[in-house]
């Protein structure tokens, strides 16, 4: 018997975020290959375009949602952010400037800045209060799902059908990921013609805005997970020789992939019973522990599998609680706006936190990045605890 919460337009998101997914990490698996070998880029420009575009989509973010809150509509901003991703990532192979490749890359990621706030307001809206976390759970299951088998099509299929066939590829689940949105429904609501950008931001609830305090911290401390990659490698090269040490890291990031998508389904069924508050703040503890963990254990295969483990743990419990949270504090009428604010903080936040971790690594030691992040997220941990639990702001 189907679940009352796992609904069409459950469902559907589920199979959008899966497909999507699949589509640009299949082109992002590869990225580094095409520009190093068929644009003959430097190495330094995947940062750049990697940086410049999560702050393009961080940009878009927020109005996006609080135009889907004016409007009353949600889906067409869905639909409009997986069409441009679906077409402007597999068009990357026919680039052959690596500034064209910044070009495509950024409208690619514009696309997910567009569609994520609002879908999100969408799926919160979609189900009973009481289920909002599972939901939730599923489609960030359904997402790391994608990125999973993604990467693993892409580097299967190289061999055979070289690096730019394989972005084109890459737009067969791009269309798929557009259907499935598509075949949500909506029930439109009416239209807030004088809703003020700037106005609607001030009046968001305190304890909102708390919370966006608390994520903020979070984030700057939240480094990507390739500097777990990158530690696992480094600690291992020495005895184990490059080509070993970095087969054993990509397993164990599969490995964290794999953790982050069972547990946001367990955290998001765990978070319809319990309070998400409590459960985020453990999320950003787990980070604090295996950050200490990297600096304290030794590093060995198991020592390592364990906090990979972890930060699967900590992965798909931040994603789902963070979501579920914010849909309990926000009013409908201004969860869009909500969203956007929370994905451009977060966004913001993963811009700073990977570059000051690259500089404390280089400069100092990996454990001051490590160390960085773990006081951070602490810090973070006890800001969201005193977050008062406010009631929410009418709108109308």
């Amino acid at each position: 018997m189907k679940p009352k919460w796992l609904n069409r337009n459950v469902f559907s998101m589920g199979l959008a975020s899966l497909f999507s997914d699949m589509s640009h990490e299949m082109a992002t698996a590869i990225l580094p290959i095409f520009l190093s070998v068929e644009l003959g880029a430097a190495a330094f420009l995947l940062g750049v375009i990697e940086g410049v575009s999560d702050l393009s989509s961080s940009f878009v973010k927020t109005f996006s949602g609080w135009y889907s809150d004016k409007l009353g509509k949600r889906k067409p901003f869905a639909v409009m952010g997986y069409i441009l991703t679906g077409i402007f990532i597999p068009a990357i192979g026919v680039a052959r400037h690596w500034l064209q490749v910044l070009f495509l890359r950024s409208f690619g990621w514009i696309g997910r800045g567009i569609r994520g706030p609002p879908r999100d307001a969408l799926l919160s809206e979609s189900v009973d209060k009481k289920h909002r976390s599972r939901a939730f759970g599923f489609e960030r299951m359904m997402d790391t799902a994608g990125a999973i088998i993604g990467p693993a099509i892409a580097f299967l299929m190289l061999p055979l059908l070289g690096v730019r066939n394989i972005f084109f590829l890459s737009l067969v689940p791009g269309i798929v990921a557009v259907v499935a949105i598509m075949l949500v429904r909506e029930k439109p609501k009416r239209p807030r013609k004088r809703m003020k950008f700037r106005k609607t931001i001030r009046k968001m609830p305190r304890n909102f805005k708390m919370f966006l305090v608390a994520a903020a911290i979070f984030g700057i401390a939240n480094f990507a997970n390739t500097f777990l990659v990158l530690r696992v490698m480094e600690s291992l090269r020495p005895t184990m020789g490059a080509i070993a040490s970095g087969s054993i890291a990509m397993g164990l990031y599969v490995l964290l992939n794999f953790g982050a998508a069972m547990f946001a389904y367990i955290f998001g069924a765990l978070g319809d019973k319990t309070s998400k508050k409590h459960l985020l703040a453990l999320g950003y503890i787990i980070f604090a522990v295996y950050c200490i963990g990297f600096i304290l254990l030794e590093p060995s295969i198991m020592n390592f599998a364990l906090l990979f483990i972890l930060a699967g743990v900590e992965t798909g419990l931040i994603d789902v609680m963070e979501r579920a949270y914010a849909a309990d504090i926000l009013e409908s009428g201004v969860r869009g706006t909500g969203y956007g604010l929370l994905n451009t903080v977060n966004g913001m936040g993963d811009f700073v936190s990977s570059i000051t971790a690259g500089v404390l690594w280089t400069v100092f030691a990996f454990s001051f990045a490590f160390a960085y992040g773990a006081i951070l997220a602490i810090v973070a941990a006890f800001v969201l605890i005193v977050v008062k639990n406010d009631k929410k702001t009418a709108w109308h």
